[in-house]
Order: structure tokens, then sequence, then C-alpha cells
């Protein structure tokens, strides 16, 4: 089989049918959906699963089948009792800019919810990775991340209470963090170390993002560091995976 000369970039190669033509039912109902959706556009509603299975003579099963993917992959998302076509996916930089500056850069709205402001004595297993000494104080500040108010994530930070003694008094929990190391305390950022995997959230973490547990998330580990090369942040960031990619900027090796 020769390879397709109008398959475009990116997508799956030969639409993704494998070459002995056998094509299960579902992938046959997405791809026809996935035509649907062109043709409605962001926003637009999907006709009813018993529609849809009327319209393609198949079982709702199947139907609900090719939702489900496409669903989880953010092309559609729920609303009400219905069903609509997503818009495309936010894009965040693999690199120190803020959420606040990669949401922004897409023409959305950024927010932040804050769920909690701890202080307690740094444990055994964040010193390692903080450069802090055990029982020392710590700051632990949890956020559910918005874009246009819509919930998208849930971001976890750990920072020394001797770099920012009054992060309960100055700090405004709906703005950039980032912002405000460096705008009020004129901390610079030096570079950081991230690590991206692929979790489900956990119940109480599905419950504050407002997603089923099913759903695939990103979740981005970084371990910040000064101008100096101090450590200076440890952040857990969960991204719903529907909503959601990465991208980043390569050079060439040194």
């Amino acid at each position: 089989m020769d390879f397709p000369t109008d398959q475009a970039p990116g997508a799956p190669i030969r639409s993704g049918i494998p070459e002995h033509g056998r094509i299960p039912k579902y992938y046959v109902v997405k791809a026809h959906v996935s035509a649907l959706m062109d043709e409605l556009g962001e926003g637009g509603t999907l006709p009813t699963e018993r529609d849809l299975a009327l319209r393609f003579e198949v079982s709702r099963e199947t139907v609900r089948q090719a939702l489900r993917e496409l669903l989880l992959e953010g092309r559609l998302r729920r609303q009400g009792r219905g069903t609509v076509v997503a818009g495309p996916k936010l894009e965040q930089p693999l690199s120190l800019a803020s959420y606040t500056e990669g949401v922004r850069r897409q023409g959305r709205t950024p927010g932040r919810h804050l769920i909690g402001l701890d202080r307690f004595p740094c444990p055994e297993a964040l010193t390692a990775e903080t450069g802090m000494e055990r029982g020392e104080p710590v700051w632990h500040l949890e956020r559910v991340l918005l874009a246009d108010d819509e919930r998208v994530g849930l971001e976890s930070t750990y920072v020394s209470v001797a770099r920012v003694p009054r992060l309960d008094d100055e700090f405004d929990p709906d703005s950039s963090f980032y912002a405000y190391l460096n705008d009020r305390l004129g901390i610079t950022f030096g570079g950081a170390d991230e690590r991206i995997e692929t979790v489900l959230a956990t119940p109480r973490e599905a419950l504050l993002i407002g997603t089923p547990p099913a759903l695939p998330m990103l979740l981005l580990h970084r371990i910040s560091r000064d101008a100096d090369g101090q450590p200076l942040e440890r952040v857990r960031t969960l991204f719903r995976g529907d909503r959601f990619s990465f991208t980043a900027q390569l050079g060439p090796r040194d």
C-alpha cells in the first residue's frame, strides 16, 4: 500500500486503518462522527446516542464507544445532558513561563481557585528535592487551575517559609506565583527539572477538577532553582489530558 499523499501531518497514518482492512465498527462510527463535528464546529451540539445509532445503523453501545474515545481525546465535552464539540486543546509550553502566561498567549483568561495554604515542618521526603532541612517550616499551596472559568488542572506547590515568609499575607492566590516571586521579592528563576507522566486522578483530585476518575491526566513534576542554582520550589501539577498538550522548542546538541 502506497503512503497516501493527502495524509495530514500529525494525523494517524493511513487514518489508523489496518493494512488488512478489517475496521472495528466503533472506529467507522468515530470517523463519521468526526466528520459531523467538523460540520457543526466548536460548541455545536451532537445528536443523541439514539439518533446517531439510527443514522449509522449500529447499536447504541457501538456509538457509545466511539463517543467515549472522542471525549477522552478532548474533542467532545459534556454540557448539561448533551454533548458538544470542544475547542482546541490548551498548549502549555515546557519552559519557565508560568501557567498564566501560557494560557493568556492563547487568548484565554487564566485563573486559580485556592484549595488551601498550609504551613508545616518539612518532612524527610521533601528535603532532598528542595534543599531544606528536616523540620524547617514549609508552605504548601494547593490551587485548582482555571481557563475561562473551566477547571483544567490542580497545582500543588511546596516552598520554604524562609524564602517567602509572608506568603499568607502578601500573595493573591488567584495570581501567578512566579510573578509574585519576581515582582515582589526580586527572586528570579534560573532553571528547572521537569518530568511528565500519564496518570489517573485520585477520587479527591477528580472531585476538585470536576472530571471522571477514569479520565487520563498529564502529571508534571517540577523542581525549580533560582538564579544562583539553589532549589526554590517543588511543584506537582495535574493537567486534564483531554484539555492540554505540551510544547517545547528544541535546539542542537552541544
